[in-house]
């Protein structure tokens, strides 16, 4: 008994509570005519499509610069990056290797200027996150219409400059990751090996570097900053390199994300692209000052197993087409409970 009530305190009912309502659905499925095999791979898809833009909120929260809703800013460097790996025609892994690539030096830019301002505003930093986030995308809705794209395959046919809304990667490097060593069972059920692989080895990079020596300075600014500062740590530094850090992980999610949906989305598709994983990575038990991959995992699974699951059996047995109603209406309420539930906060 005292093991239980140990495992309960440390998982959280809150979360035992969303994993057997996912465990329901998944009983419930078969009885509505809901296939669980496709169900299954649905869910491990949206997982992986999503993991590492979760991921990439960990540095900030390690080093106590809170949940970053400036996650847009990371990704317009994302953007940025797949867009000009297709301008310059590449396709294949080189073509997503180098999107990545491209992307890297815009989105260490980006963050090294965000967390230079994150630096002076210490205690607000998630409100001016959230600012920076909504102008960022906001800009970039101007600059995706100037900048010198020529790509017929991205510019809009009858001006011939200024990127479409919605840009196909089918020919470029659509489901690169999905479809490497994947693996068919059945006629349905296709596990998307490569894109899993992908997203365990950023994790392991992630928990890796939080064991270095400016791993472990970073967490213990988030810590107690007073404390590491006497320590001879620089604490604006650190608190930089995770902001750093923080953007270009989410530079590679939504690459990640992109190759696994088959589309690029410009313009006002970022802009709330921060909240699901912010309420992600709280619902997996992780904190406003610590995060870590468990909670990453956990909370993506879960997130996305509900978002998945909760429309497919709810159609089926309403006989009516209610997916999008009822996904926005589960995505809304988890970020809703994520967001305004009291996490500890200790120094």
């Amino acid at each position: 008994m005292p093991d239980l009530k140990k495992f309960i305190t440390d998982f959280g009912w809150p979360r035992i509570i969303i994993f057997l309502f996912l465990i329901f659905l998944f009983m419930a499925a078969p009885f509505v005519n809901v296939r669980i095999d496709a169900s299954i791979a649905d869910v491990l898809n949206r997982f992986g499509q999503s993991a590492v833009l979760v991921l990439a909120l960990v540095p900030m929260v390690q080093a106590g610069c809170g949940l970053n809703f400036g996650l847009p800013l990371g990704i317009i460097g994302g953007l940025i990056g797949a867009t000009m790996s297709m301008q310059f025609g590449l396709v294949g892994f080189a073509g997503f290797f180098g999107a990545i690539a491209l992307a890297a030096p815009f989105a260490l830019a980006f963050g090294w200027g965000y967390g230079r301002l994150l630096n002076k505003v210490k205690g607000e930093e998630m409100t001016i996150a959230m600012y920076v986030g909504f102008a960022s995308v906001m800009l970039m809705s101007i600059m995706w219409l100037i900048l010198p794209y020529n790509s017929p395959k991205m510019v809009w046919g009858y001006a011939g400059k200024g990127l479409r809304t919605t840009i196909s990667v089918e020919g470029y490097w659509s489901k690169i990751l999905n479809d490497f060593l994947a693996v068919r069972i059945g006629k349905f059920f296709i596990f998307p090996t490569g894109l899993i692989l992908f997203v365990c080895f950023c994790a392991f990079l992630m928990w890796l570097f939080l064991r270095t020596k400016t791993g472990t300075a970073m967490t213990a600014v988030g810590s107690n900053p007073d404390y590491a500062r006497a320590s001879g740590i620089s604490v604006d530094k650190m608190r930089t390199i995770s902001v750093m850090l923080s953007t270009l992980l989410g530079a590679v999610g939504i690459i990640v994300y992109e190759q696994s949906f088959g589309f690029i989305q410009l313009y006002d598709s970022p802009l709330f692209m921060g909240f699901p994983a912010v309420a992600a990575l709280l619902i997996g038990g992780a904190s406003v000052n610590k995060a870590s991959m468990v909670n990453v995992l956990v909370g993506t699974i879960l997130f996305q197993g509900l978002l998945t699951m909760t429309p497919s059996v709810i159609n089926s047995l309403l006989q009516n087409d209610m997916s999008e109603v009822i996904r926005i209406m589960v995505s809304n309420g988890i970020i809703l409970y994520a967001l305004t539930r009291k996490t500890k906060v200790t120094k």
